[in-house]
């Protein structure tokens, strides 16, 4: 049989003793907040949802599957995933390589590459938005294969993503540049010495 561990105040163990987790990790406190890119993006997942639904349903349930699904499921992806964009750019949760702001020192050094990588983020985000817009009226007298639709309505939701996702950067850059474009540490961890 093995004996349980001894747990920090059992007898024979040094009180004064830390407790050393190699991870270490804390929930954050949950708020709900709805911004209008967040409830399109639900309407349009949602409408995602039920056509995949009726692709899947027709095509293997009732073996005579609906030709416009699939077109219509590929254009909502693409107009899904740019207006998810702009959520990820207005919670600032978007993939990046923070190595070198994270081991510099808080000073003029570390506030100017933050201002340099918020403009660069801005400056790319606005090109993405105006290519949108140029490919949007090239698309104009192009046709959907299924429906008789023109084209520039999927690119004119990926346009419009991208508009949210300039605005949202440009929202960011101006509370970072009223900060000051000095970032909060990462983790708990950081701030204790």
């Amino acid at each position: 049989m093995s004996e349980p561990p001894k747990s920090p105040s059992a007898p024979g163990v040094d009180p004064n003793l830390e407790d050393v987790h190699l991870i270490v990790a804390t929930d954050e406190e949950v708020t709900v907040e709805y911004f209008p890119e967040d409830w399109l993006a639900i309407g349009i997942f949602w409408s995602l949802a039920v056509i995949v639904f009726l692709q899947f349903f027709t095509r293997y349930v009732l073996n005579n599957s609906l030709a416009w699904t699939e077109e219509i499921a590929r254009y909502l992806l693409m107009v899904l995933v740019f207006v998810g964009g702009a959520m990820v750019t207005r919670r600032r949760t978007q993939i990046a390589v923070e190595l070198v702001s994270n081991v510099m020192k808080d000073g003029p050094a570390k506030r100017v590459l933050i201002a340099a990588v918020g403009l660069f983020s801005l400056g790319f985000v606005a090109i993405l938005a105006w290519l949108s817009v140029l490919i949007t009226e090239r698309m104009h007298n192009l046709y959907m294969t299924v429906f008789d639709w023109p084209m520039s309505l999927v690119y004119g939701g990926i346009a419009i993503g991208c508009f949210l996702m300039v605005w949202r950067q440009a929202q960011n850059l101006w509370r970072d540049a009223r900060a000051g474009f000095r970032r909060e540490p990462a983790s708990p961890q950081d701030t204790n010495g």
